[in-house]
């Protein structure tokens, strides 16, 4: 891979519906970079699980809103920024989930952040003048 970094911009409505379009701009890009396939599908993992995220909570399912996904491939990491205009992520109130409770009280969702924190290398918020951005850094490892 050059060192010079190669961005890849998507754009899609609010809609869990655009999810597929999002796993599959994460897998093209991926491939070109040559990813190994275990940091494919932890990316792919944990964009599909950001993005679920911003739609369900951000902008509470409402369908006339867009995310931005930027995804920048360099010669040592992978960065992909997830954009949204909706309502931020209060880590102040996040709490790392039961999965015992959860899997005993049979409830599906929750583990979204868990997901992406264990997936990537670094997992970065920020939240300025009505935007939101999460960051997923994955690192690649020459020797991989």
């Amino acid at each position: 891979m050059s060192s010079a970094s190669r961005i890849h911009t998507l754009t899609i409505p609010s809609a869990t519906r655009c999810l597929r379009k999002v796993r599959q701009f994460v897998t093209q890009h991926a491939r070109q970079a040559k990813l190994t396939d275990h940091h494919t599908n932890a990316l792919i993992l944990a964009v599909d699980e950001a993005c679920a995220n911003v739609i369900e909570h951000a902008y509470q399912q409402d369908p006339d809103n867009e995310l931005t996904i930027t995804m920048t491939i360099e010669s040592t990491r992978v960065v992909v920024k997830i954009r949204d205009h909706g309502l931020p992520f209060n880590r102040e109130d996040y709490q790392r989930p039961n999965v015992v409770e959860l899997s005993r009280k049979r409830r599906s969702g929750g583990l979204g952040v868990d997901i992406m924190r264990r997936m990537m290398d670094q997992v970065e918020y920020s939240a300025r003048e009505n935007m939101n951005e999460v960051r997923l850094i994955k690192f690649i490892r020459q020797s991989e």
